[in-house]
């Protein structure tokens, strides 16, 4: 009995190092996620965006502006190409060091805040803090965005 209790303890003190392990790559997986985000949207180009993104033509996207697409990707992509990123010159977005990550199986839900800075097209700057919600889903081995919600407090 006292080799079983031993050898269990030390089964135990093994394992939890990489039960831990795996918890803090998960979290790690999605930092770098976030940060890639960002990137791509700070370039004002969708295109380098999209391949975070599911591509199903019924999601929901809430933005700043316009309030709400609810034709999926396509509409979100198209809307930003034509009404936004003509209106900005530049564009740095900067998410803050406050993620917070809630996974369940293959749905992951990315909480976080974030420093927007641009400067318009006729010069005039643009700098606000906000909110990022994402939901994701692991497809095929890849997370994509699902739905997010973006917002600036009053």
């Amino acid at each position: 009995m006292k080799r079983l209790l031993i050898l269990a303890f030390v089964i135990t003190t093994a394992c939890l190092p990489a039960l831990g392990q795996k918890k803090a790559n998960a979290g790690e997986d999605f930092n770098e996620l976030i940060k890639r985000y960002y990137t791509a949207w700070s370039t004002l180009n969708p295109d380098n965006a999209a391949p975070l993104y599911a591509k199903d033509a019924d999601l929901v996207f809430y933005d700043i502006a316009p309030l709400k697409y609810s034709g999926g990707w396509s509409e979100y992509s198209d809307t930003f190409k034509k009404s936004m990123a003509p209106g900005f010159s530049s564009l740095t977005l900067t998410p803050s060091n406050d993620v917070k990550v809630t996974r369940r199986g293959n749905v992951a839900l990315t909480t976080l805040t974030f420093h927007l800075s641009a400067k318009q097209k006729d010069g005039t700057p643009l700098e606000f803090d906000g909110r990022h919600t994402i939901i994701w889903e692991k497809r095929g081995g890849q997370w994509l965005i699902i739905h997010e919600h973006v917002s600036k407090p009053l």
